[in-house]
């Protein structure tokens, strides 16, 4: 797994599901980053679930939101403990990187991601997400 450098305050922690799983029951919050649709298809059973996506789907491609940082410190402190998954755990190693170059001092990667927490029979849920931050797709 990662390992955390006191000095460098940024190396990136990655936990596996199971200590994820422990980490969320125990009170920390869990931030999903991926794209609301995802979330909607079946996301982590979490009391305290936010989702703030770190890409956007375009017709382009896959663009980060510029406006991820903001959107996370518009509702986490830098000492809130966190967990942040996404879908395989790519973006969410690079959203994680990301809050501990911004100040962030208790956040984990959950490795593996939701296909790793589904994988472990872990509790999911289907319903609307309470923050809505993605655009809306035209039809």
């Amino acid at each position: 797994m990662g390992s955390l450098d006191k000095s460098s305050g940024s190396e990136v922690v990655t936990i596996d599901v199971v200590e994820a799983k422990h980490l969320i029951q125990s009170g920390y919050v869990y931030i999903d980053v991926r794209t609301v649709e995802e979330y909607k298809k079946g996301h982590v059973e979490a009391e305290k679930i936010l989702v703030i996506p770190y890409m956007f789907n375009t017709p382009e491609g896959r663009v980060k939101n510029p406006e991820f940082l903001k959107e996370v410190l518009a509702f986490c402190k830098e000492e809130d403990p966190l967990v942040v998954g996404c879908q395989s755990g790519v973006r969410s190693l690079y959203a994680t990187a990301d809050l501990l170059k911004l100040g962030f001092k208790n956040v984990s990667n959950m490795g593996g991601g939701y296909l790793a927490w589904t994988g472990k029979g872990f509790g999911i849920k289907t319903e609307e997400p309470a923050v809505l931050q993605d655009k809306p797709k035209e039809l």
